[in-house]
């Protein structure tokens, strides 16, 4: 067989990343080794993967066909690999959570204390992502279990879905901005006059998501919520802010909420995970977070001294 999973794992990471240079940091090798082992599966399947000609590595059309089944079958030997291991000790060697950014990490790490008191001798790998990226994780086969993935889950089947509970937005501005001198309830076109703060979705495979208002003609993207909120307390920007995350800046005045004539509902957060790979691991965190004490401290309202936003 000419295919390595080796070669296929780097030249995922090559049209990821965008650079051999960039995919030698996240694989943790040195930069001759990358572009050796694309020399290498290029000269094995006599075709050329890559296109040089530019300062961003480029893939060929048959590298982007080779990428696109090669993701699959990376997939189905994690997959493998995973369910062999789960057999031998019942204990997973590994567990990987994603958590939407919604649920700050901190928020988890009692849980994880509470884990690594099992001494179960399984790694944990935490991720946070952004709108969809919790579900194309979970799709994937970049996570075991998703902890707060927000909206309606991707049509895919093999995974059970429970419900974790419900974010309330505010729209809010720094009391400085001049959009709290609108009239109230402020209509959408005085809105869609000013800046937009966004969070980026996360996602690498499934479409991206929006949320909020979109399609202004100005808008300020950032990649995580705390950011988000931190622009807006800096008076950059306008926009809808999660009311657990925000009710610090709220409650000393470094936002203001605002009445809009287009309110935002309530988003659901869910729980997920593929039951058949369900090993001892997995199995204890399902049942800690369908603990209703659990659930309701993960979206508690944020205190002023732990909150972790900075003053501006």
């Amino acid at each position: 067989m000419k295919l390595s999973l080796d070669g296929l794992l780097v030249l995922d990471a090559i049209a990821r990343k965008g650079s051999f240079a960039a995919a030698a940091d996240e694989l943790h090798r040195v930069p001759s080794a990358i572009t050796y082992t694309v020399q290498k599966l290029e000269q094995d399947l006599g075709v050329q993967l890559f296109d040089r000609s530019g300062h961003r590595a480029r893939l060929t059309p048959a590298g982007e066909e080779l990428l696109k089944d090669g993701r699959h079958l990376l997939r189905t030997a994690v997959d493998i690999e995973c369910r062999v291991q789960r057999m031998a000790r019942g204990w997973e060697t590994e567990l990987r959570i994603a958590h939407d950014d919604l649920i700050p990490s901190a928020r988890l790490m009692s849980l994880v204390d509470a884990f690594y008191r099992e001494a179960a001798g399984t790694r944990l790998r935490l991720a946070a992502e952004v709108l969809g990226g919790c579900w194309d994780a979970l799709v994937s086969g970049r996570a075991d279990l998703c902890i707060g993935a927000p909206g309606e889950p991707p049509p895919e089947a093999g995974y059970t879905v429970r419900h974790l509970g419900d974010i309330e937005w505010v729209f809010a501005a720094a009391p400085a901005h001049p959009i709290t001198q609108a009239s109230s309830p402020i209509p959408t076109a005085v809105v869609m006059d000013h800046r937009i703060v966004t969070v980026a979705d996360s996602s690498r495979s499934l479409p991206p998501r929006s949320s909020g208002i979109t399609g202004g003609p100005d808008s300020f993207t950032v990649s995580t919520v705390q950011a988000k909120l931190e622009a807006q307390v800096a008076g950059l920007g306008v926009g809808f802010v999660p009311l657990h995350l925000a009710a610090p800046c709220l409650a000393d005045g470094r936002l203001l909420q605002l009445q809009v004539e287009e309110p935002r509902e309530r988003t659901p957060l869910y729980l997920a995970w593929r039951p058949r790979d369900a090993g001892r691991a997995l199995k204890w965190w399902v049942a800690k977070l369908e603990d209703s004490a659990v659930r309701a401290a993960l979206l508690a309202p944020a205190d002023l001294p732990d909150s972790g936003y900075s003053h501006h």
